[in-house]
């Protein structure tokens, strides 16, 4: 993604923006993620390796703070979840 919104969200229906812009924010947060592990694991810098790893931490508690707010936009999301932690909770038994 790399700050790329994926959707247009003028298109978004009105009822629905706040749900997807909460999304949308999910997405960007997992990309940093994903792109500060990446740096940290091909850096050989052990400072450098630290506070990108310390970084990813923090967007990771920001994914966390998006889904609690969709979440309580979004009862259908909140059921979702849980039913698949339960299929996964099943297959690993």
């Amino acid at each position: 993604m790399l700050s790329e919104i994926p959707i247009n969200l003028e298109r978004v229906k009105k009822e629905d923006l706040d749900k997807e812009i909460l999304r949308v924010g999910m997405i960007a947060e997992l990309d940093a993620v994903s792109l500060y592990e990446q740096m940290a694991a091909m850096t050989e810098n052990g400072n450098i390796k630290k506070v990108l790893l310390d970084i990813a931490k923090e967007e990771k508690t920001h994914v966390g703070e998006f889904q609690a707010l969709l979440l309580e936009e979004d009862e259908e999301q909140e059921k979702e979840l849980e039913e698949g932690k339960k299929e996964v909770d099943e297959l690993k038994e």
